[in-house]
């Protein structure tokens, strides 16, 4: 009987891919309380993550992991393996775990696992599956960006004084744009420092997209960007951009003499 085997509920919501249907974290507390209530599971605390799994550092697994350490719980209920880890580093801590008997046992809604060398191995395929995924699944987004790049199109989150458009691409912000191109314009002239400027624009309403004020830091990068003359940096290349610039490559040479 597991009456006496205390567990852990962890729940996490998938970032990897927002196209990919993933089962809600309500929806994954429901059938694991669901599962814990048929097998007469006791459960000690219940774990909820919105942090991608893709790499080692989740705090709150970290805590979950801590907490099974010091004997507070020896199971975990998740709802599939690749909740709990897709990379190598947290695979490979889970197993080292039941290696060594702190973790006495997984269960899950949708894969079955048992503490013997074969449900070992199984499970060292799933984290493996798991990985395999995020990482094809990286590689094809930079694939994607590089080919759009190619294209002439940004294949990002639009840089400050440009917003994306339905279908790929950007045009300039109607708002935001002029104040870019002053900003360059001001700088060409050799009379503002990266201070003054700033101090000067940001009280003209030059902000951020999450609506913070600029830091000196944030006008260099923007003096540095090609981008505003129509050409494009990306991974250290340039290319030739479709959107429309929103400055000459004349101003834009001119403040890199300056800087």
């Amino acid at each position: 009987m597991n009456q006496t085997k205390k567990y852990f509920i962890y729940t996490r919501k998938s970032t990897d891919d927002k196209n990919r249907q993933v089962r809600s974290i309500p929806d994954q507390l429901a059938e694991l309380r669901e599962l814990a209530r048929k097998e007469q599971i006791e459960i000690v605390d219940v774990f909820v993550e919105k942090q991608t799994a893709k790499i080692p550092g989740r705090p709150v697994f970290g805590e979950m992991i801590e907490r099974i350490e010091k004997g507070e719980a020896s199971g975990i209920l998740a709802w599939h393996p690749d909740r709990l880890a897709r990379n190598s580093v947290d695979g490979g801590k889970i197993i080292y775990l039941i290696d060594t008997g702190v973790i006495s046992d997984l269960k899950f809604c949708t894969f079955w696992f048992d503490p013997t060398p074969q449900g070992k191995f199984m499970l060292s395929i799933a984290f493996s599956q798991s990985k395999y995924y995020v990482d094809n699944l990286s590689e094809n987004i930079k694939r994607g960006h590089r080919n759009k790049v190619k294209d002439g199109i940004w294949p990002q989150m639009s840089p400050l004084g440009y917003v994306n458009v339905k279908g790929g691409g950007i045009i300039p912000d109607v708002e935001i744009a002029p104040l870019i191109k002053k900003t360059f314009e001001a700088y060409a002239t050799g009379n503002f420092t990266l201070r003054r400027l700033r101090e000067k624009f940001n009280t003209l309403g030059l902000k951020r997209k999450s609506g913070k004020e600029l830091a000196v830091s944030n006008y260099q990068q923007i003096l540095k960007n090609p981008i505003y003359t129509g050409l494009m940096r990306y991974n250290g290349e340039i290319f030739e951009g479709k959107h429309e610039p929103i400055i000459t490559k004349k101003l834009f040479d001119q403040c890199q003499e300056v800087m």
